[in-house]
């Protein structure tokens, strides 16, 4: 399958799990032409990968993608996480991120963060190596892992999830996904860190 086409089916399963517009996605995405667009898509339907309502993909489109999942909280973006997502998205084709809501991310890290989740999720959206982020469920992580259906799991160098409580969790939604931990080259880079020395900063003015 030539790269445009790929590129193609993952903006699809990308739009049709975060129920956006598919083709307004993909003329932003690509810059190509709509004929062009519109002649790939035919392509893929008529090869199997897309449903005929040219926005959903079949499940042969489906298993031709590798989609990697991630998550954080990501109130404020260095470059550990740069590196990490980077990282992320070149274990696979697609890359979903799941922001923790306002409440998770209190618990996780005992304070309010800087930016609400739907900030966070918009940030995070514009990087460019983010196919998808979307805000996770309260409580339960596996809902939104059974909604993405990633064949990997990756997770940060920071962060607290366990191999095997991930695993043990897939297994319960029937899911086989790989565990991935990411290293970062500054793991002493981190958004408490970093408002943390902001703040003595500004009192030290």
């Amino acid at each position: 399958m030539e790269q445009t086409q790929k590129g193609i089916l993952s903006i699809i399963y990308a739009c049709q799990i975060g129920e956006k517009d598919v083709f307004e996605t993909i003329k932003k995405k690509t810059l190509l032409s709509e004929d062009i667009i519109n002649s790939k898509i035919d392509e893929l339907i008529q090869n199997q990968f897309v449903n005929k309502d040219r926005r959903t993909l079949t499940e042969k489109g489906r298993k031709s993608l590798c989609v990697v999942l991630a998550g954080g909280v990501f109130d404020i973006i260095h470059p550990g996480h740069i590196h990490t997502l980077n990282a992320a998205k070149e274990l696979g084709d697609v890359l979903v991120v799941v922001v923790a809501t306002d409440n998770t991310a209190v618990k996780m890290k005992k304070r309010r963060p800087l930016h609400s989740q739907e900030q966070r999720q918009e940030l995070v959206n514009s990087l460019s190596m983010v196919d998808l982020c979307m805000i996770g469920q309260e409580d339960d992580i596996f809902k939104t892992v059974n909604h993405v259906r990633p064949q990997i799991i990756a997770l940060g160098y920071d962060q607290v999830h366990q191999e095997k409580f991930i695993t043990e969790g897939c297994k319960k939604i029937k899911l086989d996904a790989k565990v991935a931990r990411l290293q970062s080259p500054i793991p002493e880079s981190s958004s408490s860190k970093i408002q943390k020395e902001y703040g003595e900063s500004i009192h030290g003015i």
